[in-house]
């Protein structure tokens, strides 16, 4: 098997779609949109089951709930899903969009934060940049979206394109079954290795915060409520749909064929 990390995350689908991939990883936003533009790709498991993008804050800003947004400055990376993740947590807080700004600060959340160019930033990973802000002693808020008025949605999906579903079955069940055992080491493992995968294979990541994101991350990575390893929830994913489509980015009002269950190992996580 060969694993390939391009640096844009929108190239595994491309490269899905076009044949050059045999399985991705991507996000169910991508996902969708991908399928409203006619690429024949499928999520067939959930990596990642909850939302990750977050609202973080320092405490200077005094941003404690959605409603402390009010007359504050929000960075984003520029995608018009964050915007309508923006709008929907103001509009369940009560609070006008008019009167709170939004600035593009491309991929510099983080540093746009701390500099004070931004009083929040949405975008940021509650498992990974909020972590890393606690850790250097900066005491983040996080509001996290999908408790905040945004559908919850599948963070990371595996994908395959619709020919590999249709021909190539067993390879992709044979991977997930990999996946699934994997994950259950992973939540088996004590605290200190939980993360050692991941530092052979780049030595230039940060063992403390690699070790504390992965053990806030693995519950995640495991179903809930007794189901298979990998289950995408048939309910979420029309629901999120649906809120794309009211926001206007996507045509499609739903999710079918975006997604199946299918594949996934027989048993539960």
């Amino acid at each position: 098997m060969r694993v390939h990390a391009p640096s844009d995350p929108s190239v595994p689908l491309k490269l899905l779609a076009a044949g050059k991939a045999d399985l991705a990883i991507s996000y169910e936003p991508e996902v969708l949109r991908a399928r409203d533009k006619g690429a024949p790709v499928v999520a067939v498991a959930a990596l990642i089951r909850v939302p990750l993008t977050s609202i973080v804050s320092l405490p200077r800003a005094g941003i404690r709930s959605p409603g402390d947004l009010a007359g504050k400055t929000v960075g984003t990376a520029g995608i018009d899903y964050q915007t309508a993740y923006l709008h929907a947590v103001l509009a369940r807080a009560g609070v006008a969009a008019s009167r709170v700004r939004e600035r593009n600060v491309g991929f510099d959340l983080v540093p746009a934060l701390a500099t004070g160019k931004v009083d929040a930033v949405l975008g940021a990973y509650w498992n990974y940049e909020a972590v890393q802000l606690r850790q250097r002693g900066q005491r983040p808020n996080v509001i996290r979206i999908e408790q905040a008025g945004v559908p919850t949605y599948d963070e990371l999906v595996v994908c395959a394109s619709e020919k590999t579903v249709r021909d190539h079955p067993g390879r992709i069940r044979r991977f997930l079954a990999g996946l699934a055992d994997g994950a259950r080491r992973l939540a088996a493992a004590p605290a200190r290795e939980t993360a050692a995968g991941l530092l052979r294979m780049n030595r230039s990541l940060d063992p403390r915060l690699q070790q504390a994101s992965v053990a806030v991350t693995v519950p995640y990575m495991l179903p809930a409520g007794g189901r298979r390893y990998g289950w995408l929830n048939p309910g979420e994913w029309a629901a999120f749909t649906s809120f794309m489509h009211r926001n206007g980015l996507l045509r499609l009002t739903s999710p079918r064929g975006a997604f199946t269950n299918a594949l996934l190992p027989a048993t539960g996580g």
